[in-house]
């Protein structure tokens, strides 16, 4: 009794079946999943059908080139992983996040320049409602608005600019940082 590579239930009859790419030995049930393959009584129609290596394979060697694919497949995954993986940084080391008060800026910007909500609205090619609802803190500036609204008003719109950053200092004797040295917690 084979096992169906699908569904996990033994039969007795497997059907090999093409599903997403892969040959698959399944039960009677889930053949209707997959394309069924063809299988002749020569082996070497069965490993020319479906396969992607160039060479001509004997029903001895079928088995053999499946194997020599899947391995082909392992090395080439690995030497990717291994080589990609030497070059990774943080995709978010680099972004500046929005400071809390940035609607305070907006407005305190705004009004030190002598400018209403539509005039400013007019310099930034923006609507007016956008900058009313950036004022009330209803809605977050988009990069391009952000960028806009720091070179019209001349503001950093960015958390680091305002101090909130703390140093954090550890309590352990190797230097590293644990959740207990960060958490602020409220019942103290």
């Amino acid at each position: 009794m084979v096992q169906c590579e699908m569904c996990g239930t033994e039969t007795s009859s497997p059907n090999r079946v093409k599903i997403e790419g892969a040959e698959l030995d399944v039960c009677d049930n889930c053949t209707e999943f997959g394309t069924e393959v063809k299988t002749d009584d020569s082996s070497s129609s069965t490993s020319t059908k479906y396969s992607t290596s160039s060479s001509g394979s004997s029903g001895a060697s079928s088995g053999d080139s499946s194997g020599s694919r899947t391995g082909s497949t392992s090395t080439t995954s690995s030497s990717t992983s291994s080589g990609g993986g030497g070059g990774r940084r943080d995709m978010y080391g680099d972004i500046e996040e929005l400071a809390t008060d940035y609607d305070e800026r907006i407005r305190s910007a705004r009004e030190s320049a002598g400018l209403s909500q539509d005039e400013l609205a007019k310099q930034l090619n923006e609507k007016a409602s956008l900058i009313r609802k950036l004022e009330h803190g209803e809605t977050l500036p988009s990069d391009d608005v952000q960028r806009k609204l720091e070179r019209n008003l001349d503001i950093d719109l960015t958390a680091g600019s305002s101090g909130e950053e703390t140093d954090w200092e550890s309590d352990s004797s190797t230097g590293e940082y644990t959740l207990g040295d960060v958490v602020e917690r409220k019942d103290s």
